[in-house]
């Protein structure tokens, strides 16, 4: 039996586990995927020491950066933005991708469907900021990224003025603030700024409607969670894993 998990803590949120399976269990596959909660990054090495077998494993907060020392081998846009959320493993080595770029391709088409894409605020600066970062990079949509302590021009939350809410219409909470169980809690933007022609994007898909997203519709905003873009980023690591066998 092939073995693929996930690695990151907390993983109570995750819906991974279950996507895979089902996969597994509709094709009659020999394969599973578990949720490896790993207190400690350190922990990789043993896991991969006990399970000789796994053949790859998706990465999720907060390791998608720290994790990238451990990896033999990167492709090129991992070193461009330093995030990874795929490992293959093949004949002990680790090699490292970052699949969230693709997953949130396909979510702005969902979304946009080739429309221009608003001037956006990015909230927060970890593994998924740094692949949303370079999805509108690419496109050439300009971005703010907001930040509880911010450097190297990044913004406040406290600097969140009328202004610079009037003239970012897509707002994406890149943060784990407001994922299950802590289903409360929500970024702390001036929510009272929105307007109707607003585009709130939660990368969080557990809950299905986040608190931020509900702030977002009582102020007639157009809200969405990240259920495309975890379903998209999932069959592109699948294909990665599998990429010899094609």
């Amino acid at each position: 039996m092939k073995l693929f998990g996930l690695v990151g803590h907390p993983l109570k949120h995750s819906f991974s586990s279950a996507l895979f399976n089902e996969k597994f269990q509709e094709e009659n596959l020999d394969c599973r995927y578990d949720n490896f909660d790993l207190r400690e990054l350190e922990e990789l090495t043993t896991l991969l020491a006990r399970h000789p077998e796994i053949c790859g494993f998706n990465v999720t907060s907060p390791y998608k950066q720290q994790i990238i020392p451990y990896l033999n081998e990167v492709e090129d846009i991992v070193q461009r933005i330093g995030a990874v959320n795929t490992v293959r493993v093949k004949d002990g080595q680790l090699f490292g991708y970052n699949t969230d770029i693709f997953g949130f391709e396909m979510l702005l088409e969902y979304i946009f469907n080739g429309q221009t894409i608003p001037d956006a605020l990015i909230l927060g600066t970890g593994g998924a900021s740094q692949a949303v970062r370079f999805v509108l990079a690419h496109r050439q949509t300009p971005f703010r990224v907001v930040s509880r302590t911010p450097k190297d021009g990044e913004i406040g939350y406290s600097d969140l003025s009328k202004d610079i809410m009037q003239n970012h219409k897509l707002i994406i909470n890149a943060t784990p603030v407001g994922t299950f169980p802590n289903i409360d809690n929500y970024p702390a933007i001036p929510y009272e700024r929105l307007t109707p022609s607003h585009f709130m994007i939660d990368l969080i898909y557990n809950p299905e409607e986040t608190a931020f997203m509900k702030l977002g519709k009582f102020h007639k905003a157009s809200v969405y969670n990240g259920t495309i873009m975890l379903y998209s980023q999932a069959m592109k690591s699948w294909e990665i894993w599998n990429q010899d066998d094609e």
